[in-house]
């Protein structure tokens, strides 16, 4: 599948890395808002075409998926211009900026059938269905709570600490921890409760999460900018826990009983960098012209978007593209 790159930053760069390693992949364009980076990322990473607009790009009648990567205030305009273009998009996450807009993307992808999906490759892995295996098998008795952290020193990226661009710890990074209890402990919540710490310059640099959920469970997440965090998720059972190494891009599963020995350790398989999963998956979905993902259904990338609204109505963060608005 002949597939284009809709911005050239960091994201992007990873991306590209596995799809020139990947033999069901040609890499047909690249496109930035400048025409020299763009040449510049597709001379490095082997695309035929360099476009010097978003627009060009979306006008390549020879793309047949696009992978957006440019910073979360600008993924409703891009997914919007690519589907107006009848192009299949796979959006980097956070997929947009508020829970409206992922609403408005899914009823354009609607009108338009135009295949959408979010790029949280967390949802696409192996590693998911691993998890949940260990969970369901019982090894652990019945969980009540799991623990989940994702923290990186990353307040020199520009992209993260301005509000303008949709900035703070939850878009980037909370947002996998979001999804790591959604995957496990499922949608039924019956009230989340948090706590933020603000950076100067009005985004939000550390919080703790708490999810509780009508069945009992309860799911405490942590995201910060300022260091580094050990990532992992811990799930408490009756019989034992579950440490999974990297909530961000497990590598392992460990099970321990009560007395705190080992008695399981499952390793996740091998892979180029764990992007390509959600490129298969897409791939697939649309040659057999399915308008959604199974992995991430719209539907999902809502709930999290609605979810972190009202975590960001709880702190009183409002970004200014919405303050316009």
């Amino acid at each position: 599948m002949k597939i284009g790159i809709l911005g050239c930053g960091a994201m992007a760069e990873t991306f590209a890395g596995t799809l020139r390693q990947m033999e069901e992949v040609e890499c047909r364009a690249a496109a930035s808002r400048t025409l020299g980076r763009a040449q510049e990322f597709a001379q490095k990473y082997g695309f035929e075409k360099a476009y010097g607009s978003y627009e060009e790009l979306c006008g390549d009648p020879e793309i047949e998926l696009i992978y957006i990567a440019t910073p979360h205030s600008s993924h409703y305009e891009n997914m919007e211009l690519c589907i107006r273009h009848k192009k299949p998009v796979l959006c980097e996450k956070a997929f947009t900026v508020n829970a409206d807009e992922a609403e408005r993307i899914q009823a354009l992808s609607e009108q338009e059938n135009v295949f959408t999906a979010e790029a949280i490759w967390t949802r696409y892995m192996p590693s998911r269905h691993m998890i949940q295996e260990i969970i369901d098998s019982g090894v652990v008795g019945n969980i009540s709570a799991l623990t989940a952290n994702l923290s990186y020193p990353i307040t020199h990226k520009e992209r993260i600490m301005r509000p303008e661009l949709a900035g703070g710890a939850l878009l980037d990074i909370g947002v996998y921890g979001l999804n790591f209890a959604l995957m496990h402990f499922g949608t039924d919540i019956d009230r989340i409760e948090s706590s933020v710490q603000m950076t100067d310059t009005g985004v939000d640099a550390m919080e703790s999460i708490t999810i509780f959920f009508r069945n009992g469970r309860m799911a405490v997440l942590t995201h910060d900018i300022y260091g580094r965090s050990d990532r992992k998720g811990i799930f408490y059972g009756e019989k034992g826990y579950i440490i999974v190494e990297n909530i961000n891009n497990p590598q392992s599963i460990s099970v321990y009983d009560t007395a705190d020995r080992l008695i399981r350790r499952t390793e996740v398989p091998e892979q180029i960098s764990g992007y390509e999963y959600e490129v298969l998956e897409c791939m697939e979905a649309v040659r057999a012209g399915e308008r959604e993902s199974r992995s991430m259904p719209l539907a999902d990338s809502i709930t999290v978007m609605k979810i972190m609204d009202q975590l960001r109505g709880q702190w009183g963060l409002v970004y200014p593209k919405e303050q316009v608005k």
